[in-house]
């Protein structure tokens, strides 16, 4: 995804995250770039006690890092590339985050339905040593199986997940009737889905600024150059430049590592990054046919194939192709189509149709350049490549690849090497450190219960267990926030919400422009909840939260109602009727 359009409002008031930068002016390193990546990296060096500031040019966790397929994976199609190494730090964790972030991270029973018993003998040997040659086909149950074999053979730290099972014909279907009826056999072996993943990266900021005063961040606050020995930031709100210094700089850009060095005076040409879009349906049937758990299969032209039940819709994706990164990426019209055929190569029964589309996004992975490699066999790891702040003697490491699954892992690796650098040694390990809302969060019924209970007194026992699944245990805040709330009143057209809570969540929450909120502190715009209404009604209390003119609040309403149209197909008018904003504050 390219840079959201944001507003075009600005404030001489500078925001308190950006006058605390301006007020200390040095830090011991400087990461820029607030998609998961970055944001692991500041934590993981807060709690070492390093004093790190972390920048984002538009909002945390809304560039490549808001594309995902919303999958913690081993990536089992990564054997056929080679990447053994990735498969196993994969596997291992997404074990360790379905401890470390139960309240987000979940089992996820994954199904491939298998057309043939050889198919992709010939072709996926060659694949694997040419990684470009060979073309690409349908695979059979005997490579299946032997994948599996392997992909199991990585999981052996306590046993997290299930292992794989196959299953023939006829219990193929018992399970999942929909299917195609040619199916000979299907697999199906445990991944992890992520729920929400902004906001599992919203709770890694919140841990690293919780450290204390060593740990600073600002969104909306991009690099724009070097100033002698230091970093030139500009705060994009409110137009206001101004420099940092750095005993070393990261740049965890993701996609546009290249152009933050090129800004940077260190010209590089590490990436070549490839779309991926998806698709949101409200499609009961589809939802239903899922049968609670993914369906994955890799499609006749290579590109991976998923299907699975997220939030109360289905997420279909994605697709693999070239991409400029100059370009906003956007999901096409031809993407969609694309789609809608691979539903009915695995699903023939089941209509599907513009109409069910509630949410489409697309997005740039980070992936290192690949001349003529096949993107299907582009490699998924990571390197860090390190060199000097543009004609200084300043450290600067760039990461090149990255992907959600080993954000933890791959965090602790480039933390190490900045630590290196700056003469710091590791103290603490985040191996078993629990993320935000993770930290002491009910796995049983039992302990669920208990924790409603406690809570039921002050919001009910209905809104205390709701609140829980949206926040993890730091639901005890909002909760706390909203019950000493002057009026808590329910929004009208906003099922579960109430307006103090979504105040909490904009003055808390680093909001800055209204699609932080709907995209990103909440759910409402993927799963088709933000209709006209909603819009309205959200609008008017992010704005008196926030303090905004009836100037700020159009041009915000504007820029909101540009952005949900070109990069996720929802079409809602800036126009705000006054009879919706009365309602709101009456």
């Amino acid at each position: 995804m390219s840079a959201p359009v944001v507003s075009s409002s600005s404030s001489t008031e500078l925001r308190p995250d950006v006058a605390g930068l301006i007020s200390k002016p040095r830090a011991q390193v400087l990461v820029i770039g607030g998609g998961i990546n970055g944001i692991a990296t500041f934590r993981d060096l807060a709690l070492q006690g390093v004093d790190v500031i972390l920048v984002e040019r538009s909002d945390y966790c809304s560039g490549a890092s808001a594309a995902s397929s919303h999958m913690i994976h081993g990536g089992v199609r990564y054997l056929e590339n080679g990447e053994f190494r990735l498969v196993r730090e994969s596997v291992q964790e997404r074990n360790r985050l379905l401890r470390l972030a139960p309240h987000y991270v979940k089992p996820l029973p994954t199904t491939i339905p298998i057309f043939s018993t050889f198919s992709g003998i010939v072709s996926a040997p060659l694949r694997f040593l040419t990684h470009k040659q060979g073309k690409p086909k349908e695979r059979g149950a005997l490579l299946i199986k032997l994948g599996l074999l392997g992909y199991d053979s990585f999981s052996r730290d306590g046993g997290s997940v299930p292992r794989h099972q196959f299953a023939g014909r006829k219990k193929s279907l018992d399970k999942l009737p929909q299917l195609r009826p040619d199916v000979k056999y299907t697999a199906t072996y445990f991944d992890a889905a992520v729920e929400n993943p902004e906001r599992l990266a919203l709770d890694l900021v919140e841990d690293a600024r919780a450290v204390g005063p060593n740990a600073r961040s600002a969104n909306y606050v991009e690099a724009i150059g070097v100033s002698g020995d230091e970093v030139l930031l500009r705060d994009t709100v409110s137009g206001r430049e101004f420099s940092i210094a750095a005993d070393a700089v990261v740049n965890t850009t993701g996609p546009w590592t290249d152009l933050t060095n090129e800004a940077l005076g260190m010209p590089s040409t590490f990436m070549g990054g490839t779309k991926g879009s998806h698709i949101v349906l409200d499609n009961p049937a589809l939802y239903k046919a899922c049968a609670g758990g993914e369906v994955f299969f890799e499609n006749n032209d290579g590109r991976i194939v998923l299907i699975y039940p997220l939030n109360g819709r289905v997420l279909v994706g994605t697709t693999d192709l070239e991409a400029d990164i100059t370009q906003p990426a956007v999901c096409t019209e031809e993407e969609v189509d694309y789609f809608f055929k691979l539903v009915s190569h695995v699903f023939p029964r089941i209509p599907v149709d513009r109409s069910q589309i509630v949410y489409r996004y697309s997005g740039i992975r980070p992936l290192p350049k690949h001349d003529d490699t096949a993107p299907g066999f582009v490699s998924r790891d990571y390197r860090i490549e390190p060199s000097r702040l543009g004609g200084t003697k300043v450290p600067m490491l760039s990461l090149v690849g990255g992907k959600w699954t080993t954000f933890r892992a791959l965090s602790e690796h480039l933390a190490n090497e900045t630590l290196e650098l700056i003469g710091r040694t590791r103290s603490v390990s985040t191996e078993k450190l629990a993320i935000g809302g993770g930290v002491g969060f009910p796995t049983t019924t039992q302990a669920t219960d208990t924790w409603v209970s406690a809570h039921a007194s002050d919001v009910g026992a209905e809104r205390a267990r709701a609140l829980l699944a949206r926040y993890g245990t730091k639901a005890d805040k909002v909760i706390d926030a909203v019950s000493a709330a002057d009026d808590d009143k329910q929004l009208v057209s906003v099922a579960g919400f109430s307006a103090a809570e979504i105040a909490y969540l904009v003055e808390n929450e680093f909001v800055v422009h209204l699609t932080d909120l709907v995209l990103r502190r909440t759910i409402l715009a993927f799963v088709g909840d933000l209709d006209q209404a909603a819009f309205d009604e959200l609008s008017s209390v992010v704005s008196d939260a926030l303090g905004w003119s009836a100037e700020q609040l159009a041009d915000e309403r504007a820029a909101a109602v540009r952005d949900l149209a070109l990069f996720h197909g929802l079409e809602l008018q800036a126009a705000q009727a006054p009879t919706v904003a009365a309602a709101v504050t009456d």
